[in-house]
């Protein structure tokens, strides 16, 4: 059953429509925090449409709740099959859970101009596809560096799925864990209204 929570947050002409995601692992619970604190603001409409899903993963562990990183399920061509064990395993086939399906019916029935997703814990700005002009925007904004590669190998990741294959301009914001979550909300408060107004 689909419990994901998808707010649209639009006037009738918009310009541009950008997808903003919280809680993509379940246990990294800064971007619905910051998503539910603009919305109870009540913003004003901007040029811009934002669609937000303030919780992706309800399972309150890094994997959902079957287990599977939703981070590594996505149909790219560069999937592959790991160990169940693993935090990292990316599930028995590509887009193998709801959550990852729901986000590919998503992307392939909107024309996001750019999705940002919102994780946590390296302090970086990191971005895929044609991003790198809003990585900079959005790294002045929250005080991060910028980064085209997170460290490691992402096998079937959304990145690479939106951004790399996609030609989306996408980003992950991950955020720091040791920085006050009320001084980061103001801070991503202002980079809503970059998107909403400006982008």
């Amino acid at each position: 059953m689909n419990n994901i929570n998808l707010i649209k947050f639009q006037n009738s002409d918009y310009e541009k429509k950008l997808l903003i995601i919280g809680v993509f692992h379940g246990d990294e619970k800064q971007g619905e925090y910051f998503i539910n604190s603009y919305l109870k603001k009540s913003p004003s409409f901007g040029k811009n449409s934002l669609y937000f899903i303030p919780k992706l993963n309800p399972s309150g562990t890094r994997k959902n709740n079957n287990g599977v990183d939703l981070n590594r399920n996505f149909p790219t061509k560069n999937w592959e099959l790991g160990e169940k064990t693993s935090d990292y395993y990316g599930g028995e086939k590509p887009a193998s859970e709801i959550e990852t399906k729901f986000l590919v019916n998503l992307i392939n029935e909107n024309n996001f101009s750019a999705i940002i997703t919102i994780h946590a814990p390296y302090k970086t700005v990191n971005y895929d596809g044609p991003a790198q002009e809003l990585a900079k925007k959005v790294s002045k904004i929250v005080g991060y560096p910028t980064s085209s590669d997170i460290g490691y190998a992402t096998p079937g990741s959304f990145g690479t799925y939106c951004g790399k294959e996609r030609n989306i301009p996408t980003l992950t914001i991950e955020v720091d864990e040791e920085e006050n979550i009320e001084l980061l909300n103001g801070k991503f408060h202002t980079m809503f209204e970059y998107l909403k107004n400006e982008f």
